[in-house]
């Protein structure tokens, strides 16, 4: 580390992300530009770790880029009244999101479970026989998709 910052290499080793990431979330705004040393070199502030990390943290919990960028600037410019931007609201519809891909998760791992219990060892045939636990017509393929089983 130097006095006035990290530089790139230093910043990416410390957050566990790679160079290019950091190029790509300035581009992306996520990240402010760099001041430079008298060599040309990228000078990060130490807290741009911290960012990176949060950054990181947002995706692993299943925000998007854009999603995290919009937290950031909702951050940035102190948007605390306004409940519709914030960390809270973002949140309750990511937790809603997560539900629903875990109910359908949920169908699906149900589905492979009848799928190997019926023994088939063939698609087609499987597809074919009036007890084959794949949603090909109604019933659970109406669950994947969130809607209602159809009567068969």
């Amino acid at each position: 580390m130097t006095g006035s910052g990290l530089r790139s290499g230093q910043l990416a080793d410390a957050a566990g992300v790679n160079q290019q990431t950091l190029r790509y979330y300035e581009r992306r705004g996520l990240l402010a530009s760099p001041q430079r040393s008298p060599g040309g070199h990228r000078l990060y502030p130490a807290e741009t770790v911290t960012l990176l990390r949060v950054i990181k943290t947002a995706q692993r919990l299943g925000f998007t880029l854009n999603e995290v960028a919009h937290l950031l600037e909702a951050g940035r410019h102190q948007h605390r009244g306004r409940s519709d931007t914030g960390l809270q609201a973002r949140a309750r519809d990511k937790l809603i999101e997560v539900e629903q891909r875990l109910t359908d998760l949920t169908v699906i791992r149900d589905t492979l479970r009848d799928t190997i219990s019926a023994g088939c060892d063939d698609l087609v045939a499987c597809a074919e026989s009036t007890c084959c636990p794949l949603p090909l017509s109604g019933g659970r393929m109406d669950q994947l998709r969130g809607g209602k089983p159809r009567p068969r």
